[in-house]
């Protein structure tokens, strides 16, 4: 988990999506993720504003502590900016009931509840486990009986997000959550509400500067 704060200035080098990665082992490459799996895919839950001159990608899991505290200063930077698209990605790496919940949450956007069910998520407090998650779907007014057949009956759709997921955060060399990506720029998720405000000016100024 990447518990480290960095500065908006510090920001890693442009992110570069078109070069492929060897494999650990003898065979072919690992599959070229390319920047359209990672801001534009369709299944992915999307809050803020769809035509936003900044994307936000956000990689998170709902058993990560550091998640949990970075959510409220995202939630009121793209409140307060009014100009960020910000993209979730669900990526439950860190036990069981990670995978439980994120296909709660994925499940909620058939009853246009995936906002309300992901606020939820994030405010359960310690671990997972199967009664909170229920606590927090009933929290969010979730229909129960639509929620579990909704999750049976788009299980392969759900199944192949966070499998596309995962297999970016891989191609990308993510290490934990939370991750972000501002604009064109990677960076840790463990910045404080000053410093996302930093790092989205910076990816404003850095795409309004003409090209060639």
């Amino acid at each position: 988990m990447l518990k480290a704060v960095i500065s908006a200035l510090a920001l890693a080098a442009t992110l570069t999506f078109s070069v492929e990665r060897a494999s650990a082992q003898s065979g072919p490459p690992v599959a070229v993720v390319d920047d359209h799996a990672i801001y534009h895919d369709p299944d992915a839950p999307e809050l803020g504003n769809p035509k936003g001159d900044v994307t936000i990608v956000e990689f998170f899991d709902y058993q990560c502590p550091y998640c949990r505290k970075l959510h409220p200063d995202l939630m009121r930077l793209v409140q307060e900016d009014g100009r960020i698209r910000l993209v979730l990605k669900d990526w439950p790496i860190l036990s069981p009931f990670s995978k439980v919940a994120a296909k709660v949450a994925l499940a909620a956007k058939y009853q246009g509840k995936h906002a309300a069910a992901h606020a939820a998520l994030m405010a359960i407090p310690g671990r997972l486990d199967q009664q909170k998650i229920d606590a927090a779907a009933a929290s969010a007014e979730l229909d129960a009986a639509r929620l579990n057949a909704d999750a049976q009956a788009h299980k392969d759709e759900i199944e192949a997000l966070l499998a596309r997921t995962n297999q970016i955060a891989e191609s990308i060399d993510l290490t934990g959550t939370p991750a972000l990506i501002i604009g064109p720029f990677l960076a840790p998720g463990g910045m404080s509400y000053d410093n996302l405000k930093k790092a989205v000016a910076q990816a404003r100024a850095t795409q309004a500067k003409p090209k060639g």
